[in-house]
């Protein structure tokens, strides 16, 4: 059995990228995995994950507070309503990740998520993607990266006007919010989500 569990000074059993840095330990024990289901939080993570692209998930975090300060707590109503002034600000701004693409993305999200209310809104709609089993990883590298779902769900997007919104970006997303599964067998957030038995 392949696997990457490191069991920690209280016990519990997390992965290797969960297991050191503290704020990474915290976010895996009671954030990762766990559904989200309101429009301001999807569309934070749906931006997060993206700004990931091609980075860690701890430059992220460590980002995140001046993220929501910056996007406006990603209020998709008034990300929205940014103007070139509030381009060059957040371009300007050393405290997120500054670029082009994916602070343009952001905005551009924004205004696809508020036309999508249209239609049920964001929550709905990327819920509705949800595949009708989970994986099982033994370890990460077990772990898929994209799924039949995630390549569905990122043409739908696409289709609705998102941008930056690619099958990998995408399944991390679905990880990341409880749609599949993906903590290894034997961690103990392993089943913790309520959406997965």
């Amino acid at each position: 059995m392949t696997t990457d569990l490191v069991t920690g000074d209280d016990g519990l059993a997390r992965p290797a990228w969960a297991a050191t840095d503290e704020l990474m330990r915290s976010y895996y024990d009671t954030e990762w995995g766990m559904p989200i289901r309101d429009e301001c939080g999807l569309f934070e993570r749906l931006s997060l994950e993206a700004f990931q692209s091609g980075l860690s998930w701890a430059t992220i975090l460590k980002k995140r507070p001046n993220f929501r300060a910056a996007f406006a707590e990603f209020d998709p109503d008034t990300v929205a309503g940014f103007d070139d002034d509030d381009f060059h600000r957040l371009m300007s701004d050393a405290g997120i990740v500054r670029n082009r693409a994916k602070i343009l993305a952001t905005i551009t999200n924004a205004g696809a998520t508020v036309r999508l209310r249209e239609k049920g809104g964001l929550v709905e709609f990327i819920w509705s993607f949800q595949p009708a089993e989970t994986p099982a990883p033994r370890s990460m590298t077990e772990a898929p990266t994209q799924s039949a779902e995630s390549k569905a769900l990122s043409k739908a997007l696409k289709k609705e006007g998102f941008v930056f919104v690619g099958p990998t970006t995408l399944y991390a997303l679905m990880s990341a919010i409880g749609m599949v599964d993906l903590h290894p067998v034997g961690s103990h957030r392993r089943g913790s989500s309520g959406v997965w038995n």
